[in-house]
């Protein structure tokens, strides 16, 4: 699933290029609830149609159930916490307006343990409950909202090179106005510490995060979260989380299990193959063998070093006959690299284990659609769009599925969706005319009207 987007640093500067086209035009003065629900559903479009998003459940999911467990030790929110995952080595999280949280896989790289990678979410829903961006927003003279949305960019998604673009394209004290002072990120310090002990994590897990993120601050400079490279007070913060750490009761002992296994998914699949091949070798004894294995399989898949990746494979599946996870990813390569019959057989497998994975569905759907099956494919590739609506290989897929059945309004649209969420503006409208052009029934007719809707909410950012 490779889809190629403009760098994480232009992403301001596209953004202020598409300013000088007002959208809203307005003083806040009262930036109120629906106000902030706004600007975060615009956030979070942008975001989905400039940077490249993990469209993996096993990943997603596992950061999203940390998102869930700290909400449940929050008062009631006016709007729902959503996630995704953004494949990207900055060592990042950020929440906008809205309750919209974006994760970085760097991040998850970074960590250690479940409880620091919850530290920095924490801290940062803290920024969203405790209004620290909404309010700011209130007091500013912004006229626009793509001048909001320029500005959030280079203040939520980090380095200083982004930050330096907003700066250079307007007013420096402007661009400032949406950073977080020191106030805000003390209060997102101990609200978030609140969260984190409240939903059962060891507090200490935002202090070794923040310590992880301190010394990567000073090896790579700008790769860091916002709130630690504008703040110089950051030992100091530290040490006043530690002193409130030590004064609360002995937290239990944290259950990395799954962490670990994600972790090790996202540094297979995204991670460096040299430093990750490093990491998995230091895995190959205890408890974590069974998933290094795996790791080392998707890393020399993804060299092409068929052989070694299919002998990797059969290790972990020897190592744990009965992992899903380790089962789906072997039955993914087997079908990928050409061995059908056995990559068949363990999709079929996983599927069976994890009715809800939808990495083992779309192959699972894949498979059949080479089988013929067509109508059974369809159904597998429904589930999976169900739970993936935006992955445009997907979309790609049902088209051809639609295709092969002669149903060629629903190929060409699917074919629209998969340019729209492929951000390639030049096929969506060629596939969206041709299914215009064979639109006839009026069911054919609100699928056009849904299109258009999802169209129109992502050419503001083209």
């Amino acid at each position: 699933m490779k889809v190629k987007f403009p760098s994480i640093l232009l992403l301001p500067a596209l953004l202020l290029n598409l300013a000088v086209f007002p959208f809203r035009a307005e003083a806040w003065g009262s930036f109120t609830l629906k106000d902030e629900k706004e600007l975060g559903e615009k956030f979070n479009i942008l975001i989905r149609s400039r940077m490249p998003l993990v469209q993996d459940a096993e990943i997603t999911g596992y950061v999203k159930s940390i998102v869930d467990r700290l909400t449940r030790a929050m008062p009631k929110q006016p709007f729902p916490f959503s996630v995704s995952v953004i494949r990207h080595n900055a060592v990042n999280a950020f929440a906008c307006p809205g309750g919209y949280i974006f994760v970085h896989t760097g991040l998850i790289l970074a960590m250690d343990h479940e409880a620091e990678v919850a530290g920095v979410l924490a801290h940062e829903m803290a920024h969203v409950t405790q209004r620290h961006i909404a309010s700011r927003i209130e007091n500013s003279q912004i006229v626009s909202v793509l001048s909001v949305l320029g500005m959030l960019a280079g203040a939520l998604m980090g380095g200083s090179a982004a930050s330096a673009t907003v700066a250079g394209s307007m007013a420096a004290g402007q661009a400032a106005m949406l950073n977080y002072s020191r106030a805000d990120e003390r209060e997102a310090d101990q609200v978030g510490m609140n969260y984190l002990a409240g939903a059962g994590y060891d507090p200490g897990g935002m202090v070794g995060a923040f310590r992880i993120l301190s010394r990567r601050q000073w090896l790579l400079g700008s790769e860091v979260p916002t709130y630690l490279s504008t703040h110089p007070a950051l030992t100091e913060r530290v040490k006043d989380m530690g002193i409130r750490v030590s004064r609360l009761p002995a937290p239990r002992a944290g259950d990395d299990t799954r962490f670990l296994r994600v972790q090790a998914l996202v540094r297979a699949r995204y991670g460096d193959p040299d430093p990750s091949a490093g990491a998995f070798a230091a895995q190959m004894q205890g408890k974590t063998r069974c998933m290094a294995l795996t790791g080392m399989g998707i890393l020399c898949s993804r060299r092409n070093r068929v052989k070694e990746a299919a002998d990797y494979f059969d290790s972990a599946l020897t190592c744990s006959p009965n992992d899903e996870l380790i089962v789906r990813e072997a039955g993914a390569f087997h079908y990928l690299k050409g061995n059908k019959g056995l990559g068949s057989k363990l999709l079929r497998r996983a599927v069976e284990m994890n009715p809800e994975d939808t990495h083992a569905l779309y192959y699972r759907a894949r498979d059949l659609e080479d089988a013929g099956r067509t109508g059974e494919a369809l159904d597998y590739a429904r589930r999976v769009l169900r739970k993936e609506p935006e992955d445009p290989e997907v979309h790609e897929m049902l088209a051809r599925m639609y295709g092969a059945e002669r149903k060629m309004f629903e190929a060409n649209l699917y074919m629209a969706y998969s340019a729209l969420y492929a951000n390639d503006k030049g096929k969506v409208l060629r596939f969206y005319d041709k299914a215009r052009a064979l639109a006839s029934a009026a069911k054919d007719k609100q699928s056009l009207e849904s299109f258009d809707k999802k169209y129109k909410e992502r050419r503001e950012f083209w």
